[in-house]
């Protein structure tokens, strides 16, 4: 198990208490997260032998589409894969799994909470105020967004699992991108999660993130392989 991975397994947990028909299912060898209803969370962690076993749950949840993370020891989204083959997979994405230890920081000014499809969108495009929607009330579970004059102009959603921080999905519209917004961002939630107990905090990083990562004192202990039902 990689850094960082029970808060990931945990945090699925949680958002299949927002998603109709979804759950999170464990086996001696594999975990998945099965989300009818939400596509990019159709995700499950396990070695390769595993993708009959998962594809079969996925099968009958009616869903065709999912992804089976491979673990590997790597730090360079550049060195060669672990693994070559999976039947009936196809390769695709490489994250990175980074971990940082927490210290006491200052907050951001207009950081506000919200819920988890309005952070999400406020990544993808610039979010009027008025139309942010009221948090979801699932303990762990935190979705905030960077609001400068009226708009919420980046985002991010978290869970806290014991003393470890998970963050995930942080983002900016495209044209706002390189203005220090999802750093801003970032150094708040750090920061406030420091004030509430977190100790560490832990993410899966894209090549594009990971400078951002590293500029708040992440470092890469590990990645995921990511292989998909459909390419």
């Amino acid at each position: 198990m990689l850094p960082g991975e029970e808060t990931l397994v945990a945090s699925w947990a949680a958002l299949a208490r927002t998603s109709r028909g979804a759950r999170l299912v464990r086996s001696a060898t594999a975990v998945a997260a099965v989300f009818p209803e939400w596509e990019p969370l159709n995700n499950a962690i396990g070695a390769p032998g595993v993708a009959t076993e998962v594809a079969g749950l996925f099968a009958d949840a009616g869903v065709d589409t999912w992804a089976l993370w491979i673990r590997g020891k790597a730090t360079d989204f550049d060195a060669p894969d672990e693994v070559h083959a999976v039947p009936g997979l196809v390769r695709d994405t490489t994250t990175m799994v980074m971990v940082t230890r927490l210290s006491p920081g200052a907050g951001t000014d207009g950081v506000v909470r919200t819920s988890l499809l309005s952070a999400l969108r406020a990544t993808d495009e610039p979010v009027p105020v008025a139309e942010l929607d009221a948090p979801e009330a699932v303990p762990g579970l935190a979705a905030r967004v960077l609001v400068r004059g009226d708009r919420a102009v980046a985002g991010v959603w978290t869970y806290r699992h014991g003393t470890d921080l998970g963050v995930y999905t942080v983002g900016t519209p495209p044209a706002l991108r390189r203005q220090g917004l999802a750093s801003a961002l970032m150094r708040h939630v750090l920061a406030d999660a420091e004030r509430a107990g977190a100790r560490t905090a832990s993410l899966q990083s894209t090549r594009m993130a990971t400078g951002l990562y590293e500029s708040l004192g992440f470092v890469a202990v590990g990645r995921y392989e990511e292989w998909i039902s459909r390419p």
